[in-house]
């Protein structure tokens, strides 16, 4: 099949996967209690933001989804080329993001994997002449592969004497102090959080009670990941304690009413040491979205996609 630009914004699997996409952000900000974050119950850590201001960041956002996609579905260069396009456009997501948010930082890096993972799809769909959903394990594999073709030399550009720069982001500021190379890393090692600890999880849950299975990954994600945000916030024993304090959760199996009431503690306990596992949170929201595109959660609406 050839895809053409025009006939993209009436195709059904272009526009299911976008809403996807959209739909993991409202189910991972909806989703309650969660350690340090932001949910309509608390504000967690966060001083600046809200659940309703992580709702007009995901409706600001939605419409560049489709973009994303259509820029791997059409692009006839390298995956270095279409990158540059992919980064272009999520620059401009993202400014539309600190409009619409007066200036607050809700879903940068969320926004910057979904660029490039929803490219990676389009690219997938193109090379392979995908039509229909739900992918299987294989083809989640090939799609996280892409992306590490796509990011291949990113690290290498965006941290590239940075000593000598005076203004440097918090990702920066982490690479440089801490060798820690946050989302960028994960985008170009393929994703490896994803494809190694949160997917295998997913793909062995019961769905009969979706919360529980989202709430016991996000615990299980900060236990084992590089967080950015905590680390950003509290430093690298901040972060190890928390590594260590998820994992007697996690190995705890607690039953799940017993579960609430821990993680309600710990959100009290996380909001008061100013920590907020956002890298996690960003995660859960991919596993989320992978969750629907390999059929194993049903949208809203009640149909599996």
């Amino acid at each position: 099949m050839k895809w053409s630009v025009e006939k993209l914004t009436d195709h059904k699997l272009i526009g299911t996967i976008a809403q996807a996409a959209q739909h993991a952000l409202f189910y991972e900000v909806a989703l309650s209690p969660k350690p340090g974050l932001v949910d309509p119950i608390s504000n967690g850590a966060h001083t600046d933001m809200d659940f309703q201001t992580f709702q007009i960041s995901i409706q600001t956002l939605t419409p560049f989804f489709q973009k994303y996609i259509a820029l791997g579905l059409t692009h006839k260069g390298n995956t270095k080329s279409l990158f540059e396009q992919l980064r272009q456009t999520g620059y401009q997501a993202e400014q539309a993001m600190l409009d619409a948010t007066n200036d607050i930082n809700t879903h940068k890096g969320a926004n910057f994997s979904f660029a490039v993972i929803l490219g990676a799809i389009g690219w997938h769909m193109q090379q392979c002449f995908i039509q229909r959903l739900p992918l299987n394990a294989k083809q989640t594999e090939q799609i996280l592969k892409l992306t590490g073709e796509l990011t291949h030399d990113l690290i290498k550009e965006d941290f590239h004497d940075l000593a000598r720069k005076t203004q440097r982001t918090h990702g920066e500021e982490l690479f440089l102090v801490h060798g820690i190379s946050g989302i960028r890393g994960e985008a170009a090692q393929c994703y490896p959080s994803l494809a190694s600890i949160l997917l295998p999880y997913l793909r062995s849950a019961n769905y009969h009670a979706p919360d529980e299975v989202f709430l016991r990954a996000l615990v299980l994600l900060m236990s084992e990941i590089e967080d950015g945000n905590i680390l950003h916030r509290g430093g690298i024993q901040e972060w190890q304690k928390v590594q260590q304090e998820t994992k007697k959760i996690h190995q705890a199996k607690l039953p799940w009413k017993q579960l609430l009431d821990e993680l309600t503690i710990y959100d009290q306990r996380l909001t008061k040491r100013n920590l907020s596992p956002g890298g996690a949170a960003d995660l859960l929201s991919l596993g989320i979205f992978f969750a629907q595109l390999e059929g194993l959660l049903s949208l809203p609406e009640g149909k599996k996609i």
